[in-house]
């Protein structure tokens, strides 16, 4: 898998961050690549960057999918086998994920935990069931599986929740850890890997607030009066603009690039690397984790993190 090029691509949540520059670095090394995501207008964008960047004879095509129903991920499988005229694929990139559902325990509403976990969890569970036979009729193929430093560090910092998340991404890891055995006993032409991302710049925080149908401006309210802040004097629009200002902060002040984290993704691949940390402060947290992990949930931790020059944003939020 040195050459992507005539390889055919699956990537899930296409439409922007990770997903947008994997289809784009996709199509510039020459793979033909079929996206998925739940924005069309996001979709049509990176189609056309992809594009606008390759050569005529590379295909690019959108397909409307929500990764967390099932259905629609073998539907989007069949759209597949169908517009590119293919019997098998060669890469398959489950990289759609949004955040939300932080708190187990005072959550009443149990819909933004079990929607974040459903499409950072069942869309890669539902993403390897509908795609894995087609891989396993190439020649080689590889499936690559978005996790998250959250995957081996359960918290954003002491006073943040951030349980379905964090639950959803450890699963992933498990699992595709679990699959490289299975693959190795029955289909040993076929390699998972496991993507670890630290902070990428990418519009996850904003387009997560969007998937859950806008800011939760009681559930906001209420963690900054926990925090000591003087919420009274806040109004619904102070809120919200917080809220979207702190998602471009996160987006815009990143340390690694949606571009730099797609490129090492493709390069873990190109080396068959199962296990993959995309930025610095991945390499960092993973190994402070190893060196102490009984105080890796300490407040304290996250101080020594920072001190190594990484995950300010969290410690200044």
């Amino acid at each position: 898998m040195r050459n992507l090029h005539g390889k055919m691509a699956i990537v899930t949540g296409g439409g922007t961050g990770m997903g947008r520059e994997l289809v784009r670095q996709l199509a510039v090394a020459g793979s033909h690549v079929a996206m998925c995501d739940v924005s069309p207008d996001n979709m049509m964008e990176t189609e056309r960057l992809a594009l606008s960047e390759t050569t005529d004879d590379v295909r690019v095509t959108s397909h409307v999918c929500d990764v967390a129903d099932e259905a629609d991920m073998l539907a989007f499988r069949d759209q597949v086998q169908a517009r590119h005229e293919v019997e098998h694929v060669d890469l398959v990139f489950n990289n759609a994920g949004i955040g939300g559902g932080g708190s187990f325990v005072t959550d009443e509403d149990r819909m933004a935990w079990e929607k974040t976990f459903d499409v950072c969890w069942h869309g890669v569970y539902y993403g390897c069931r509908a795609f894995l036979p087609l891989l396993i009729r190439s020649e080689e193929g590889h499936i690559v599986n978005t996790s998250s430093i959250n995957g081996f560090w359960a918290t954003v910092g002491p006073d943040v929740p951030h349980t379905a998340y964090c639950a959803a991404k450890f699963a992933v890891k498990g699992f595709t850890e679990a699959l490289n055995i299975d693959l190795r006993l029955h289909a040993p032409h076929v390699m998972a890997h496991v993507v670890m991302p630290g902070h990428i710049g990418t519009s996850i925080a904003l387009n997560s607030t969007a998937a859950h149908g806008g800011p939760d401006l009681e559930r906001i309210r209420k963690t900054l009066a926990e925090r000591g802040s003087d919420v009274d004097q806040m109004s619904d629009a102070d809120l919200t603009e917080l809220v979207v200002s702190r998602g471009e902060r996160f987006r815009d002040d990143a340390p690694t690039t949606a571009a730099e984290a797609a490129a090492i993704i493709l390069d873990g691949v190109r080396e068959k690397r199962w296990r993959i940390l995309v930025g610095d402060d991945a390499i960092v947290l993973d190994e402070l984790v190893r060196e102490d992990p009984e105080f890796a949930y300490e407040p304290e931790f996250l101080q020594r993190i920072v001190e190594r020059g990484h995950l300010n944003y969290f410690d200044s939020r």
